[in-house]
């Protein structure tokens, strides 16, 4: 009788285990993770789906074999134009989270998908710094699809979503309902940037942290022409205006080749004359399951003291 209770209690503990470890599983295949990177190439899992996409800075030779990346459901490459090839059924769309914010996935002509899962290491770090301020204000430009919007609305901030693309802010939205964040406090603003600033000033109003990842070539949504080695400059001292006496963060992040973590450092300085604060610079690096962790651009933050 005893041995039969305690095989009975053995079997609850392994079926709880694998109950545990089943949703485990199933939690991070809906997960982000980078996998490998190699030959100008990365390996990265999206939730369901292995994909391999270039990346021109991956030099090195891959640590998992042939046979690890040809698993992949599909490969997008610009060798002949840009073209998406799946072994399995392509999806219209899925949904993935990075950084704890849920978002809609779609394969676009230029092999981006809707999130740069690297802008997700900042995440954490700025949740801290809203979570000092309750109700802390935040602006951020060319916000895309508005994963930092969401992280950072999810930490109770009030946050001003910017983005040139109508289809973009859409799209951001989407993912503030996947993410629970419909009824968040998000201004969402479809507009040139620079123009907005500008009418940002003269409203009055002042931010308490601000985000950008400017682009190294981009259309505003009337036309408007953006190069960021000629405007860099001015858009910097333009956010500085539209900061609060006594701001929480700037967060600068680039992927534009030639704008290096020294550059981006002498242009935060030079943002920031007479704040108190530091200024952090680096290459947003993407850990790898395969140990090859894989550098994505530049970034540049302020934080006040």
């Amino acid at each position: 009788m005893l041995k039969m209770k305690l095989n009975l209690i053995l079997l609850y503990i392994f079926l709880s285990l694998g109950v545990c470890f089943g949703n485990i599983s199933r939690i991070m295949k809906k997960a982000y993770s980078l996998i490998d990177s190699g030959d100008q190439q990365k390996l990265e899992r999206f939730g369901d789906y292995l994909l391999v996409r270039p990346c021109s800075q991956a030099f090195w030779k891959p640590a998992l074999s042939r046979k690890e990346w040809e698993a992949a459901d599909a490969f997008f490459s610009r060798d002949e134009g840009n073209v998406w090839t799946w072994r399995t059924r392509r999806p219209e769309s899925w949904v993935v989270e990075v950084g704890g914010v849920q978002f809609k996935l779609l394969p676009t002509d230029f092999g981006h998908l809707g999130v740069f899962p690297e802008h997700s290491l900042f995440w954490p770090a700025l949740k801290n710094e809203v979570q000092k301020r309750p109700g802390a204000t935040v602006l951020n430009l060319f916000a895309y699809s508005g994963g930092a919007t969401l992280a950072l609305a999810q930490a109770g901030a009030k946050v001003c979503h910017l983005d040139a693309s109508k289809g973009m802010v859409s799209w951001a939205r989407e993912n503030a309902a996947l993410s629970g964040l419909s009824g968040a406090p998000i201004r969402w603003i479809v507009d040139d940037v620079l123009k907005f600033l500008k009418r940002e000033i003269k409203r009055g109003s002042r931010y308490d942290g601000i985000i950008l990842d400017p682009p190294s070539f981009g259309r505003g949504n009337q036309g408007e022409v953006f190069k960021i080695e000629r405007d860099i400059h001015d858009l910097l001292k333009i956010c500085a205006e539209v900061l609060t006496e006594n701001p929480l963060f700037v967060l600068f992040t680039t992927h534009t080749p030639g704008m290096t973590p020294k550059a981006m450092e002498h242009l935060m300085k030079q943002m920031m004359p007479g704040r108190r604060g530091l200024v952090e610079t680096g290459e947003m690096i993407l850990p790898s399951q395969s140990g090859m962790d894989l550098p994505l651009g530049s970034f540049a933050k302020w934080r006040g003291n």
